[in-house]
């Protein structure tokens, strides 16, 4: 029996797609070195992982930033303009504090080691992209990023990623990307490499 295959064109998130992008994203980084961090117990994670994505989704990113997705895929962008206001508000942070638990203060210094090896420069930053591995090889995760790319480029900016998955670093070489600097988090946590790719013109695209 042939597997149908699920359609990988982009479309804009909206907040009604908050439960199948959490289901989405739980999966895709169920083996991510940085959630298994945030995460280690097995039997909780799959819950906290969906609270976690549902929850910075709705009240962040889907609000401030630019959230596409597949049939299999998400990504979350933040163009120069809404760096600023993607940040938790507090009610977010409690609600985070309240997922991680005891890992909650980590969690905090990543976010604010991170921040500090953010380019200062204007940019567009992918937070997030994650596809199921039930659908790898089908395109999601390579489409959404060409899609978010190409707006990058229409306005002449430059795109920045952190990956905390050194087998990521080709997938994202492929597209342009390269490895700016290389940081571990606080904590004996995961190392984390920052990516940057510069504009390209029509005709580089």
């Amino acid at each position: 029996m042939t597997r149908m295959s699920m359609t990988n064109t982009p479309k804009t998130a909206t907040i009604d797609d908050a439960e199948p992008i959490g289901r989405t994203l739980t999966r895709a980084f169920d083996h991510d070195p940085m959630m298994r961090w945030f995460f280690p117990d097995d039997a909780s994670r799959e819950a906290r992982l969906g609270r976690y994505f549902t929850t910075i989704f709705t009240r962040q990113y889907v609000r401030h930033g630019v959230c596409e997705h597949t049939e299999a895929a998400a990504a979350f962008w933040a163009p120069p303009e809404a760096q600023a206001k993607a940040v938790p508000d507090a009610e977010t942070i409690r609600e985070l504090q309240d997922i991680l638990g005891d890992r909650a203060p980590l969690f905090r210094d990543a976010v604010e080691t991170a921040a500090a090896h953010t380019p200062q420069e204007p940019h567009w930053s992918l937070a997030l992209i994650g596809a199921d591995p039930a659908a790898q090889g089908q395109g999601h995760g390579a489409a959404l990023l060409r899609s978010g790319l190409a707006k990058a480029d229409a306005a002449g900016l430059p795109a920045y990623l952190e990956s905390s998955s050194p087998s990521n670093l080709p997938f994202y070489e492929h597209f342009g990307f390269a490895v700016r600097e290389e940081f571990r988090l606080p904590g004996n946590g995961p190392v984390l490499w920052g990516m940057w790719r510069e504009p390209r013109g029509p005709e580089a695209s």
